[in-house]
C-alpha cells in the first residue's frame, strides 16, 4: 500500500488528524526507564502502544536517536510500529537535502534501512536533489515549504518572479514534481495565513503541519486554514506536549489523555 493510501485509511479508521512527533530526550524520561539500553525504544514504544488508535501518523525524529547512538533503536521502533500497529504510516523526519549519488544514499537509508512510509526532504536544491526520494513510488516524500520557526522568512518569503519563494515551492510540488501523486508538503502552524495559501495553491495534497502544542500554533486556525474539503489534508503535529505530559511511571496515561485531548480539539473545527 502507498503511502498516501495508508494515511487516507488512518484518518478514516482512527477519526484523526493527529500526528505524534516521537522526538526522545533520556533527560525527560521517567526514572524506571533511564536505567535500560533501550530506553529510547521502550520510551517511544510506550507511547505508541498507547496512543495509535489515536492518530493518523508518527514521526520519528532521526536527530533524537542519532545524537544518542540509538540509530538501532530507531530501526526496531519503525519494525515494532509496522507490526504492532499495521497501516499506521511511519514518517522519517530526517530533512534531508543533496544531489546525485548522495541523495540515493539518503533515501535508501530512509525507506531501506530504515523502511519508514515517508521521509521529510529539503527541496532548496532543486528537482535533482529530490528525484531519488520520488524514484520510490510507494513512499511519501514530505517537502519543507513554509517551515515554522520564525527564521524560514529570512529565505521563504523571498519574491521570485512575483511570488514568494515558498508559494514557488507549493506550486512545484503539486503540479510537475507530483508525478506519482506522492508529495506532501511541511506547513507550519505557527503561520495560519501561509497555510491557507498554500492549499490554495496545491489543491488535496496532503500537508504535514508542526507547531501546536509547545510551539503555540494555534488549532483552530490550522483546522480552517489546512482541512481539505472532506474535513482531511492534514498531519497535525504534536511532540513534547504529548511525550511529557506525565513525568512517572504512569506517563503512557497522560500521553494518552494529551493526544486524545488534541485529537478531539482538531475535531472540533473539521
Amino acid at each position: 500500500m502507498t503511502f498516501t493510501k495508508m494515511l487516507a485509511a488512518a484518518w478514516k479508521k482512527n477519526d484523526s488528524l493527529l500526528c505524534v512527533g516521537l522526538d526522545p530526550d533520556p533527560a525527560k524520561f521517567p526514572e524506571h526507564l533511564k536505567c535500560r539500553d533501550d530506553a529510547i525504544f521502550g520510551f517511544c514504544a510506550d507511547i505508541v502502544d498507547a496512543t495509535a488508535d489515536l492518530v493518523c501518523s508518527f514521526k520519528p525524529q532521526i536527530a533524537y536517536f542519532a545524537a544518542h547512538r540509538a540509530e538501532d533503536q530507531l530501526e526496531a521502533l519503525i519494525a515494532h510500529i509496522h507490526q504492532n500497529h499495521p497501516g499506521m504510516p511511519v514518517i522519517l523526519d530526517a530533512k534531508r537535502g543533496d544531489i546525485g549519488s548522495t541523495a540515493e544514499q539518503y533515501a535508501i537509508e530512509a525507506f531501506e534501512r530504515y523502511k519508514a512510509d515517508a521521509v521529510t526532504v529539503n527541496p532548496y536544491m532543486g528537482r535533482d536533489s529530490v528525484n531519488p526520494y520520488l524514484a520510490y513510488a510507494d513512499k511519501g516524500v514530505i517537502l519543507l515549504c513554509r517551515t515554522s520557526n520564525p527564521g524560514g522568512s529570512d529565505l521563504q518569503f523571498l519574491d521570485v518572479g512575483g511570488e514568494k519563494l515558498y508559494e514557488r515551492v507549493a506550486r512545484l510540488a503539486a503540479n510537475e514534481w507530483n508525478s506519482n501523486g506522492q508529495i506532501s508538503l511541511v506547513v507550519g502552524a505557527t503561520f495560519p495565513a501561509e497555510i491557507a495559501r498554500v492549499r490554495q495553491i496545491v489543491g488535496d495534497v496532503p500537508l504535514l503541519v508542526p507547531g501546536i502544542g509547545a510551539q503555540g500554533g494555534d488549532i483552530e486556525a490550522t483546522v480552517k486554514a489546512g482541512c481539505t474539503a472532506n474535513g482531511g489534508g492534514l498531519m497535525i503535529n504534536s511532540s513534547r506536549a504529548i511525550l511529557y505530559a506525565g513525568k512517572d511511571e504512569r506517563f503512557t496515561v497522560a500521553a494518552r489523555r494529551v493526544a486524545q485531548e488534541t485529537r478531539d480539539a482538531i475535531n472540533l473545527y473539521r
